[in-house]
């Protein structure tokens, strides 16, 4: 029988039984997951319970009310677990909340399982309003419980914060209860953030967020999205969008009597371009010209001025795997299409961290991880294993199950960047790069190995 799983996974600084209040009254879902308009019960919530649910957006609505029967609770175990089943057409849905009390908190788990024929078409098309900004989701819900930041929490301002790792960001924290707030050319009704506009480029109003009676903190990650046609025009973009807001941001703390207390810069492992066989780690100078990335990059980390931040992190990320990422989504796009063979020659370095990992340097970086003291400097968000892309590719077509797939040339993938509108040397360039800092600092990654990782972010 088919099956598809996926769960999602966040820390609350709230008592499980103050998350329960709200998960365990299904007619609140509205509340936290806007991907649902309404819900109905038939009786109280126990097992045996019925009730149906409408999810947002018309076609969904009109396909869900026409095929789909109403849900039923299969378990209700109080202040620990939450879950219902939703027959479906030649299978059926299965939907659970897991309450886990830890240190300061509770991790909630949300697990989406779809079995039966209709298995992958059901999770697809479930995927939009089940599934979509789960951890934006989660920190709704913590809102809903009550969960307020303290006196003494950290206010935390995200330059670039609508996109997907600021509302990672945005999110982990918040629920966490801290306070973030979002700097933004176009603020988005939908978060549940406090969200400021700027234009990246001036000293404004704006400034205010950044004036705070507590610790305050900027983690800037505000640019261009990188996959891009590599056109004069598009470089110009990624690297204006990034200088010119690090310069703003800069301009604007000079302002202020003291530094700001925390400073998150965000800057790339593609600033050491196509590395070849080079060990990349903190120290490994930059190479010679401005080739690929290393031109957006190392005025990128010009721009910012140590000066303004009493600790401070220049944040140099490898490729973030997390299931709503392009990257990852995109590569098990081509593995399902039969596209899974290795690039090109298959020899280049995939440096790469999960989102929790991300999320927890980040974090430590912020002072928030008293386990974690990290010097100010320059850090390599990147795990100990990178792999080379042959390895990437069987990895993803073992947690597919998809069967060998031939090489795919450098003239296809060539051609194929252009009808995607993307860059080739994405997918043709690499680099090994890991992190001595982190080591230094006894981090542990959560997923060390390539293989741990997509086992928890793609359905399985």
């Amino acid at each position: 029988m088919a099956r598809r799983t996926t769960t999602y996974t966040q820390f609350i600084a709230l008592p499980a039984e103050r998350i329960w209040h709200v998960l365990a009254d299904p007619t609140r879902w509205p509340e936290w997951n806007p991907g649902i308009t309404a819900v109905r019960l038939d009786g109280p919530v126990a097992v045996g319970g019925t009730g149906t649910y409408v999810p947002r957006g018309q076609a969904h609505r009109a396909l869900h009310g026409r095929t789909v029967l109403p849900f039923i609770v299969a378990a209700v175990r109080p202040e620990r677990e939450l879950r219902i089943e939703q027959p479906e057409p030649l299978g059926r849905m299965r939907l659970s909340w897991t309450l886990t009390p830890r240190d300061g908190g509770t991790e909630l788990s949300q697990q989406s399982t779809f079995l039966g024929a209709s298995a992958g078409v059901a999770r697809r098309l479930a995927a939009s309003f089940l599934e979509s900004d789960v951890r934006v989701c989660f920190a709704r819900l913590a809102r809903a419980a009550g969960l307020e930041p303290a006196p003494d929490a950290l206010t935390v301002v995200i330059p670039g914060g609508t996109g997907g790792l600021g509302r990672h960001v945005a999110a982990d924290l918040t629920c966490r209860g801290h306070r973030a707030t979002i700097l933004t050319r176009h603020t988005d009704p939908a978060l549940p953030f406090d969200q400021v506009q700027w234009d990246g480029v001036t000293v404004g109003a704006w400034v205010a967020a950044l004036r705070n009676p507590g610790r305050t903190a900027i983690v800037n990650l505000a640019g261009k999205l990188v996959d891009c046609r590599p056109t004069p025009q598009n470089i110009a973009e990624l690297r204006d969008s990034r200088v010119d807001s690090t310069r703003a941001l800069v301009a604007a703390a000079a302002t202020f009597d003291a530094p700001i207390d925390y400073w998150v810069q965000a800057s790339t492992t593609a600033i050491w371009s196509d590395a070849g066989e080079i060990r990349c780690t903190e120290s490994t100078p930059l190479p010679d010209g401005l080739p690929q990335m290393t031109g957006v990059a190392e005025p990128w980390e010009r721009a910012f001025d140590p000066a303004r931040a009493t600790h401070w992190t220049i944040l140099r990320t490898s490729i973030v795997l997390d299931p709503q990422a392009p990257a990852l989504k995109r590569l098990a796009q081509l593995t399902k299409a039969g596209l899974g063979g290795r690039v090109g020659s298959g020899d280049q370095w995939f440096s790469w961290i999960h989102i929790e990992d991300w999320l927890a340097i980040v974090r430590a970086a912020l002072g928030l991880d008293r386990a974690v003291e990290l010097p100010n400097g320059i850090l390599v968000a990147a795990t100990d294993t990178p792999v080379r892309n042959r390895d990437l590719m069987r990895v993803l077509r073992k947690r597919l199950h998809r069967p060998p797939a031939p090489p795919t040339p450098k003239l296809l993938l060539s051609l194929g960047a252009i009808l995607l509108r993307s860059d080739p040397a994405l997918g043709l360039t690499g680099r090994h790069a890991t992190s001595e800092v982190l080591k230094d600092a006894g981090f542990t990654f959560r997923y060390p190995t390539l293989d741990k990782a997509l086992a928890a972010l793609l359905p399985h």
